[in-house]
């Protein structure tokens, strides 16, 4: 079968190995997003996926657009009998989407209609979920909206953080796609309309999305920082002004007894990994990993260890602002 297979991250790009490494299938080329300027010296960056494929010598296509056409020539040449698609990035305008004789199918990372988007990961650890998963789905001009085939749960641990979810689910999105190219070939692929009821959007990760909110529960900061760990990391902001992102960290619910300020630093440990303890809304959160501004990743322990931060302190409150009117 000749597969085009689209797709971006690392997910993406775990995909792509599966159905590459497939028998009886063809990848007549790797669709992904233009290179990333990225760092001090916005070096270009490829894609996961544009990596892999240059390793295993797939054609990779890296258009700015899919718009108007501007890829039709390119597709006709290639002549996919199917079309794969993960954390792809894009709409797949009407000529793409009809193009292939087995059509588009996507392994979406959620359990839809649940966390339709461009951010169904974090969104889903951030809400406090305890189970997602894989949907392998035939892609419509909706967002997300397309038939389901399948659905592959897997469970979200308190141990998990975004990049553990995603290597769990890039291992079941692989396994989707394959399960899915043997039933289109076996004739016994099924699909089934998404349900009208239950659907929930997961929109792309903002800025305010990262600003630590010490106001809310220490359940829900942690599920925050762990969600956008390792990139693109919960945020606050240090009594001298500047960032510090928090990128590890456990809740301690009864970690406020005497109900301190939201972002105070009720407690510093440098001994060993070391945590930062800052009180919540409810309880308190332990801070147990962070990346100061301008610096690499470090623990906790090396953070308290260099004198950056002191009990008493208030996080997330500008130099010069009332901390009881900080931007929580």
């Amino acid at each position: 079968m000749r597969i085009l297979f689209m797709g971006t991250p690392y997910l993406a790009a775990e995909t792509l190995r599966a159905v590459h490494e497939k028998d009886g299938v063809t990848v007549v080329g790797a669709v992904t997003r233009p290179d990333k300027p990225k760092g001090r010296g916005m070096k270009l960056i490829p894609s996961p996926v544009k990596e892999y494929a240059l390793a295993n010598g797939i054609p990779v296509f890296q258009p700015k657009t899919l718009r108007d056409g501007a890829f039709r020539e390119t597709l006709e040449a290639l002549d996919p009998e199917l079309i794969v698609v993960a954390a792809y990035g894009n709409i797949l305008p009407p000529y793409v989407l009809d193009y292939p004789k087995y059509g588009c199918v996507n392994a979406h990372g959620s359990l839809l209609p649940e966390y339709r988007g461009a951010a169904p990961i974090e969104r889903a650890i951030m809400d406090g979920k305890t189970v997602t998963g894989i949907t392998a789905m035939y892609m419509d001009e909706g967002l997300d909206t397309g038939d389901m085939i399948a659905r592959y749960p897997c469970p979200i641990e308190d141990t998990d953080d975004g990049g553990t979810l995603t290597e769990k689910l890039a291992k079941l999105a692989g396994q989707a796609m394959c399960d899915v190219i043997d039933a289109i070939a076996a004739g016994t692929v099924s699909r089934t309309p998404q349900p009208g009821e239950g659907s929930t959007y997961a929109a792309k990760i903002t800025p305010e999305d990262q600003r630590a909110d010490f106001s809310k529960p220490a359940r829900v900061v942690f599920n925050q920082i762990r969600a956008l760990n390792p990139s693109p990391s919960a945020e606050t902001v240090m009594p001298d002004g500047s960032a510090l992102k928090l990128t590890e960290a456990y809740p301690c619910e009864d970690g406020n007894p005497e109900g301190a300020l939201p972002g105070t630093v009720l407690e510093t440990v440098g001994k060993g990994a070391g945590r930062i303890l800052v009180a919540c809304g409810e309880g308190a959160v332990a801070v147990t990993g962070v990346i100061p501004s301008g610096k690499k990743r470090m623990s906790a322990g090396d953070f308290v260890r260099g004198r950056k931060i002191a009990p008493g302190d208030v996080l997330g409150v500008k130099p010069g602002e009332d901390p009881g009117h900080s931007e929580q």
